[in-house]
C-alpha cells in the first residue's frame, strides 16, 4: 500500500522546487491576490451571466383573436389632490368606455412624495350628463339655488349644482360654504388641499383593442353632446401644474424590459401654470 501512495506522488504534473530555492517576497504575494480577485471576480461574472435570462425581443403582427389589451400605468402628480384629478378612456371617435373592467387605485401624497393614507379604488366611468344618478344625502330634494332649468329638478349632491351651474353656463362660487350639499361633502377642505397634496394613479386598465386614447387631467370629467369636458371650477385651468413622474407605462403583460417601458422614471415638467 505504502509503494502505490509512494508511485502516486511521482506522478506530480508540476514537479515542486525544493523548500531551500523558495524566496517569497512582498511582490509575488501581492500577484497572487490580485490573481485570486480576478479570478473570482470572472467567476461571479459568469455566474450571474449563466443565471440571467436572455430577453430577446421580436417585432412582428399580432394575429390573436382577444379583442381586449391591457394597459398599465405608473403617474404621480406631485402638485394635485386625488379628488380634481380624474383618469379617462376613450377610443378614436370620442365615445367613452363605460364598464371598463380595471384595477386603478389613487394614493394621495404629501408635497413630499410619502404616502399619507391607503390607496383607494377609483371609478373611472366618464359621467354622462343625461345618465347620472344622484347619491342621495340628508335632503330629500335639495335645492339647485336657482340653477336649474326644470323648477321639478332636485339637487342632492354637491355635484348635482356644479352641474345645474354648468347647465347654466354660471360660473361655480370658489367658496361654496352656503350651498347645503357641498358642506355636507365637506367640499371646502379638499379646495383649500388641491394644491397642498399630489397624488400616485397606478394600476392597470383593459380596453378594447381599437384605436383610442386615455388621460390623466384635472377637474371632473363628463361628456355633453358627446364633447368629452374637464371642468376645473372654481379654479381656472392654469392654476393647476400638470408636472408628473411616469414611474412605469407598458402595454400588453408587463415585462421589466427597458423596450418594453421605454418610459420609466421619466419626469415631465409642465411649461404653463403654476
Amino acid at each position: 500500500m505504502l509503494d502505490v501512495i509512494e508511485k502516486l506522488r511521482r506522478l506530480d504534473a508540476y514537479p515542486k522546487t525544493p523548500e531551500d530555492f523558495n524566496i517569497k517576497t512582498f511582490g509575488g504575494a501581492a500577484i497572487t491576490i490580485i490573481s485570486v480577485i480576478i479570478m473570482s471576480m470572472l467567476f461571479w461574472m459568469e455566474l450571474l451571466n449563466y443565471l440571467t435570462p436572455n430577453v430577446t425581443e421580436e417585432l412582428f403582427v399580432d394575429t390573436s383573436r382577444s379583442p381586449n389589451i391591457k394597459i398599465n400605468l405608473d403617474v404621480i402628480m406631485p402638485t394635485i389632490s386625488c379628488d380634481f384629478l380624474a383618469l379617462d378612456a376613450m377610443d378614436s371617435s370620442g365615445e367613452q368606455h363605460l364598464q371598463i373592467d380595471h384595477n386603478i387605485y389613487k394614493r394621495r401624497l404629501d408635497l413630499d412624495g410619502n404616502p399619507i393614507d391607503d390607496p383607494k379604488k377609483e371609478d373611472i366611468t366618464i359621467n354622462n350628463k343625461e345618465s347620472e344618478i344622484a347619491i342621495i344625502n340628508k335632503t330629500e330634494c335639495g335645492s339647485c339655488y336657482g340653477a336649474a332649468t326644470d323648477p321639478n329638478r332636485c339637487c342632492n349632491t354637491c355635484e348635482d349644482v356644479r352641474e345645474a351651474y354648468r347647465e347654466r353656463q354660471w360660473a361655480f362660487p370658489s367658496n361654496p360654504e352656503n350651498i347645503t350639499q357641498c358642506q355636507d361633502e365637506h367640499f371646502n377642505e379638499k379646495l383649500q388641499l388641491a394644491f397642498k397634496q399630489g397624488c400616485q394613479i397606478y394600476g392597470s386598465l383593459i380596453v378594447n383593442r381599437v384605436s383610442g386614447s386615455f388621460h390623466i387631467a384635472p377637474g371632473k370629467s363628463y361628456t355633453i353632446n358627446h364633447v368629452h369636458v374637464h371642468d376645473v371650477q372654481p379654479f381656472s385651468s392654469s392654476a393647476f401644474n400638470t408636472s408628473h413622474k411616469i414611474r412605469h407605462l407598458s402595454f400588453g403583460t408587463s415585462i421589466d424590459s427597458v423596450t418594453h417601458n421605454p418610459l420609466k422614471d421619466t419626469y415631465i415638467v409642465a411649461t404653463e401654470g403654476k
